[in-house]
């Protein structure tokens, strides 16, 4: 059987390979980053070395569909993580009425750090005699047939060190940053466009451990699977992970000079203990710090041309992850939807061995069903939040700005998160949309959903704790900038 390889060994990358590996075909990952350190998953998973992986260091969650997935396909991966001290939170606990219903067991959510969740896919790929992981490894180009009927044909890469390394199937499972498109620039070939939308999101995230091993949390999880809340100037959200670790991020706006200081470790605090819901996160009789507050700026919403093209370049290459697809972060899509489409890749691949053109249109079909409704979504929710943003900092948006029209219109959107609040069957809803088990589409499409919607529309909400306002918070910043 002809070999794959997958350039990148993040968590489409491995997932892919795991997938097709346990299938027999023969596969080798060429992943930048060192190799791991052998022993247990988390001390080593602590230790393990990738610079080149900033993202890896902040908060990750998988959400219902990343957990579906596993369930459906790698059950022992699941039940490993779940090992090494990841935990299963029901999302349901914030359920209007607490009662369980039919389709409950999906909306599970697994919190783990995402060193802990590559490691324990890494080990799992290691054990697979058909696949090779090479480490310190690098992607430069590729190695093209251009005597065939249908032009250009992969037939291998190059790396860094010079090696060729034959292949009848490339996949670019790089990230964010997609390596294919240097690899066809340098090859002279045209790139196909890509979609693109801003998040303009920075996140300044820290990690904390419970001080009484395996007691309760500190404060309650009031969205289900996370404590906090998206408000009208900035986000602050406390996400559990594994081994009774959680982490703290605070999302603002990227130009907000304001908020910059939330990097230090006094303004970081100070902001959780006016948030709603954080403030028993950041008590120091109950938790302690793991390091410092990291700060990163998200990436935009990116659809890749190359993932959703029919008429490809280069038959024989495909993306993977987000590689492919980036959605915007704030929204916890991006594990759960690599997960997802490594395993449905993996399907295509087996189906489609040589590699044609065939392979290729199923492959963008497979962008269009699976990933794009995503991007759009990724894209009308950051602008959204963008718009609101702005306005509270009193920052213009940009001329010419300007946000498409949403597959749901935006009154039903917020008719429908008012439902939520009281309607247990909305709720469900928007909470299968939320951890991308269905579409918006797909959702508001029911009849007896949007009659739910409009019946409650009318009912009174309580608008819960209440956040601080942009000067409120840039007070309690400024008190520790003097400190």
């Amino acid at each position: 059987m002809a070999t794959t390889v997958i350039a990148g060994g993040g968590i489409a990358g491995l997932t892919l390979a795991l997938a097709l590996g346990r299938r027999g075909h023969r596969v080798r990952v060429l992943e930048r980053s060192e190799q791991p350190p052998d022993g247990p998953v988390v001390k080593s998973a602590e230790l393990w070395q990738r610079p080149m992986v900033p993202q890896a260091l902040h908060d990750h969650v998988l959400n219902a569909l990343g957990v579906r997935t596993l369930r459906r396909h790698a059950p022992d991966v699941l039940d490993a993580a779940l090992a090494a001290g990841a935990r299963l939170l029901d999302f349901t606990t914030a359920a209007p009425g607490g009662l369980r219903a039919l389709g409950d067991d999906d909306l599970g959510t697994l919190v783990c750090r995402r060193p802990v969740l590559d490691l324990v896919l890494h080990r799992a790929v290691q054990d697979l005699p058909e696949v090779t992981v090479s480490h310190r490894t690098t992607v430069t180009g590729l190695l093209l047939d251009t005597s065939g009927p249908s032009g250009h044909r992969v037939t291998g890469v190059v790396t860094t060190d010079g090696e060729r390394i034959p292949a009848n199937v490339v996949v670019d499972a790089s990230g964010r940053r997609s390596a294919s498109r240097s690899w066809l620039a340098a090859a002279g070939i045209a790139v196909p466009d890509d979609l693109t939308a801003p998040s303009q999101l920075r996140a300044f995230g820290r990690f904390y451990r419970v001080r009484d091993p395996g007691g309760p949390v500190p404060g309650p999880l009031n969205r289900g699977n996370a404590a906090g809340g998206i408000w009208s100037h900035y986000s602050a959200v406390v996400h559990p992970a594994d081994n009774d670790v959680f982490a703290i991020t605070l999302g603002t706006l990227p130009g907000d000079h304001a908020t910059t200081a939330l990097r230090t470790p006094g303004a970081f605090t100070a902001a959780c203990r006016i948030s709603p819901y954080l403030a028993a996160w950041v008590d120091e009789d109950a938790v302690e710090p793991l390091g410092p507050v990291r700060i990163i700026s998200m990436p935009p919403n990116i659809l890749r041309g190359t993932a959703t093209g029919r008429r490809h370049p280069v038959e024989g290459l495909l993306n993977a992850g987000d590689a492919a697809c980036v959605t915007d972060p704030m929204f916890g899509r991006g594990m759960s939807l690599a997960l997802a489409h490594a395993f449905l890749l993996a399907d295509l691949l087996h189906e489609h061995p040589s590699a044609d053109a065939e392979l290729r249109r199923a492959a963008a079909d497979l962008a269009d069903e699976l990933l794009r409704p995503w991007y759009d979504q990724g894209r009308h929710d950051s602008w959204s939040r963008i718009e609101r943003w702005r306005a509270e900092a009193g920052v213009p948006m940009a001329s010419g700005a300007g946000q498409t029209a949403p597959v749901v219109p935006q009154h039903l959107w917020s008719a429908a998160r008012t439902a939520a609040a009281t309607d247990p069957v909305v709720w469900r809803g928007i909470a299968r949309v939320q951890t991308s088990l269905n579409t918006p589409a797909e959702i508001f499409a029911d009849k007896d959903f949007l009659r739910r919607v409009r019946a409650a529309a009318d009912t009174p909400v309580s608008s819960g704790l209440r956040p601080p306002t942009r000067a409120e918070l840039r007070h309690a910043i400024a008190a520790q900038e003097g400190a």
